[in-house]
């Protein structure tokens, strides 16, 4: 693992394979490197990818307090690495991140945002108490119920795409990073400032899933108005993890948008 030092000062790691233009890949919460390892082999074919471990899990490091701000500096002291004519890909809570890294630096060649979770409007995009009944699992010790949980009553994921996760070889990463999932519910505090995204003229693609819950499609949507060159793809019959339940489908979209 190669690492790179935040703004912070924090270690962040990441894993360097393939050849070809730099893509930096971030996941979303709970996973680590690994969350790729499925779809690695067909990125690899095209692009250096730069798999990161986001802060608090893996081969990163971690700092107190957690604030939500130094995981975009992450992303971005990644992007820098990767050298000129990068391009960024993120998912769920690391589509968050990435879209604020954007902001901050200036050898983005390309964006690839699947549905970054954040409020549309006045109300919460998580239901009430879901930080409370996630802590008292963690404090329970129950950090694969506290996992399902998540998936299904906070993610909208349906049972097969849940099954498809716990098969996937970044779950023991996810059971042992359980106890970030309810720190990442700061997604539910982030206020959209459209009028700051008018400056990212970065091409961009937005993926949406047709059957994920509301508020991805209300936030991606904000985007799509906001953002001078962007794309949105809705990705027919999926959810939030594409990459597990329709791979081809996914690489088609990214791989297609990001050798154009």
């Amino acid at each position: 693992m190669a690492s790179v030092f935040s703004a912070d000062g924090t270690r962040i790691a990441y894993a360097v394979t393939g050849s070809g233009p730099p893509l930096v890949l971030v996941h979303g919460s709970t996973a680590d490197h690994s969350r790729w390892a499925t779809i690695l082999p067909s990125l690899n074919a095209h692009f250096t990818c730069y798999a990161m471990d986001r802060r608090g899990r893996a081969g990163s490091g971690d700092a107190e307090p957690y604030r939500i701000e130094h995981e975009y500096e992450d992303v971005a002291a990644v992007v820098r690495a990767a050298g000129p004519g990068a391009m960024l890909l993120g998912h769920s809570f690391g589509a968050l991140c990435a879209m604020e890294a954007a902001l901050q630096v200036n050898n983005l060649a390309r964006l690839v945002l699947y549905e970054p979770a954040f409020p549309s409007g006045d109300s919460p995009i998580y239901p009430p108490g879901a930080r409370e009944r996630l802590e008292a699992m963690l404090s329970g010790g129950s950090r694969e119920k506290l996992l399902e949980t998540f998936f299904s009553e906070l993610v909208g994921l349906s049972d097969e795409a849940i099954a498809a996760l716990r098969a996937d070889p970044s779950w023991a990463g996810r059971v042992a990073a359980a106890h970030t999932a309810v720190r990442e519910l700061a997604d539910d505090d982030y206020r959209f400032d459209p009028v700051r995204f008018q400056k990212l003229t970065v091409p961009t693609l937005l993926l949406l899933g047709e059957v994920s819950p509301g508020f991805f499609g209300g936030a991606i949507r904000l985007l799509d108005a906001a953002l001078p060159d962007a794309r949105l793809v809705m990705m027919p019959g999926q959810g939030h993890v594409a990459m597990n339940t329709a791979p081809d489908l996914f690489l088609k979209e990214v791989i297609g948008f990001l050798t154009a």
